[in-house]
């Protein structure tokens, strides 16, 4: 059974590995290099994400709640992700006062990271047969920091999901074993400096914290309760 506290721990971890804090920093933003060959572009929000990926989602949603920025953020939504605003310090400085203050704001990014990313990374676990909660921490992870369960990183092991007879702390050991090397070596130094996330699950992994009721779970040097 994933209860809302496990939900919730697992959203937190998760926030860490994004903002630093537990709680998540709703007005944060990160420049970073890391989109369309290697161009750079914001990245929002309580569990970030990126002005190429899923901000103008994110945007239209607090519009239709009607936040108090949201005739502001109307001018821009035909052009975020389509045009580059990481250099735009008008729209860069909205999205900071939405999220300090706005309360709209906040709740529509609750909303939105639970839609667009919680609840397909929910989808893979259960239908894979995934039972434990450090899965789905592992699996949520993987759907907010690439997206997704990434098939060429699938390929790399030979485990089957448990729907399929697999056995399922092999199948995550061998994932996060798997996504622990692609990040390590990979040509792009800002992944690399992403290996805290795999190195955490390899801890929980080794210390049987299969049901997340071992706690604090310690991410990325922060201790993390419920």
């Amino acid at each position: 059974m994933i209860t809302e506290p496990i939900k919730r721990l697992i959203e937190r971890v998760v926030n860490v590995f994004e903002t630093g804090t537990p709680d998540g920093k709703y007005s944060q933003i990160t420049i970073l290099a890391d989109g369309k060959n290697g161009s750079r572009q914001i990245t929002y929000g309580r569990s970030q994400t990126t002005e190429q990926g899923n901000l103008a989602k994110l945007i239209e949603m607090y519009i239709r709640n009607n936040g108090t920025f949201a005739e502001q953020f109307s001018k821009y939504i035909d052009k975020i992700g389509k045009q580059p605003l990481v250099d735009n310090k008008t729209f860069k400085d909205l999205l900071r006062s939405a999220g300090k203050e706005d309360e709209i704001m906040r709740s529509t990014q609750d909303e939105f990271f639970d839609l667009a990313y919680y609840k397909p990374a929910y989808e893979f676990f259960a239908t894979n047969g995934f039972e434990l909660p450090l899965s789905l921490l592992v699996i949520y992870d993987s759907y907010i920091h690439s997206g997704s369960i990434p098939q060429f990183l699938r390929k790399r092991f030979g485990e089957y999901p448990p729907a399929k007879g697999g056995d399922e702390k092999k199948w995550i050991t061998s994932y996060v074993d798997v996504r622990h090397q692609w990040l390590k070596y990979h040509t792009n130094p800002i992944l690399q400096r992403t290996i805290y996330r795999t190195q955490c699950f390899k801890d929980q992994i080794t210390a049987e914290n299969w049901q997340l009721d071992k706690l604090p779970v310690m991410a990325n040097g922060v201790n993390v309760n419920v």
